[in-house]
């Protein structure tokens, strides 16, 4: 089950990686290297750093794509195996239970929160002029 939803996440995370290195100034690596930083030092202090938003995209992105993904878990999964999405689908299909109503809220909050605060840091960002409009 691991491997279907790292096989159907891969794609959002090369992307968001790729558009973080497209912007990522190689001169750094190679100042870091002209005094004398070793090679796994310019890779955790400088590159990982710089490209900390887009792996952190990447993941969240991997999370909810294979979190959305119930038809993977539902074909892939063995009969031990029980996630959270198969718990929900089999339980509304068989009977709606207050597990599965509070679960779907957390899950709704959740979101809401998060697109809260995305907008409120795009907001943030725009005000201080980070974000230019073309």
């Amino acid at each position: 089950m691991i491997l279907a939803h790292t096989t159907v996440a891969t794609p959002f995370v090369v992307i968001a990686v790729s558009a973080a290195l497209a912007r990522f100034d190689y001169s750094l690596t190679r100042a870091a290297a002209g005094v004398g930083a070793p090679p796994l030092t310019v890779l955790f202090k400088i590159i990982l750093r710089l490209i900390r938003p887009g792996v952190g995209t990447g993941t969240f992105f991997a999370f909810l794509t294979s979190f959305d993904k119930v038809v993977v878990a539902l074909v892939v999964a063995g009969v031990e195996q029980r996630t959270l999405p198969m718990v929900m689908f089999s339980g509304i299909r068989e009977e709606i239970s207050p597990a599965i109503i509070a679960s779907a809220t957390v899950l709704i909050l959740f979101s809401t929160a998060m697109l809260t605060i995305v907008e409120l840091l795009r907001r943030r960002s725009k005000r201080l002029g980070g974000i230019r409009s073309t």
